[in-house]
């Protein structure tokens, strides 16, 4: 599916060919609650990182959290969190250490999302006290991570853009 995105301001545009689209995924881990604002959580996609277009490049910056070990000690993350500096907007992530993967954030897709048969709530431990979690029968939740992935969970829902 092609995506089509930008940041509020307008300073930014990009648009991406999406194998995995559906926003379902909610994480509330504090980089994504922090950096991506909201409700509390995060909600990426999976692209291609070699269908990458951007417009406004030098508009974008780039934050890569620091995250703190069991030790006390602390690690520069190495995911990309790209931004528009005119405003704040989150747009995606790019991890290195999947150099053929892009997440744009479902907050900065403009193109209609297909709508997910239920919903991964993500990284709960994290989350921050104020912020409520949807219940019900197709609201699914984990302290940590789950066990599927993004790729995993499209394939079993037959939402998987295998083009």
């Amino acid at each position: 599916m092609r995506l089509e995105g930008s940041c509020h301001c307008g300073n930014v545009r990009f648009r991406c060919q999406a194998y995995a689209p559906v926003p379902f995924m909610h994480c509330y881990c504090s980089i994504c609650r922090k950096t991506a604002g909201g409700s509390g959580s995060a909600v990426n996609l999976g692209a291609r990182a070699d269908t990458l277009e951007i417009e406004g490049r030098e508009h974008l910056g780039v934050y890569q959290a620091k995250i703190r070990e069991g030790d006390g000690g602390c690690r520069v993350s190495s995911a990309r969190r790209h931004f528009c500096t005119g405003c704040g907007s989150a747009l995606w992530l790019f991890d290195p250490e999947w150099p053929e993967l892009v997440h744009p954030h479902a907050s900065a897709i403009d193109t209609p999302l297909p709508e997910a048969p239920e919903r991964v709530h993500m990284l709960l431990d994290s989350k921050a006290n104020w912020v409520g979690v949807p219940q019900g029968v197709n609201e699914v939740h984990f302290a940590e991570f789950p066990e599927e992935s993004l790729e995993a969970w499209h394939r079993r829902h037959g939402m998987l853009d295998e083009t």
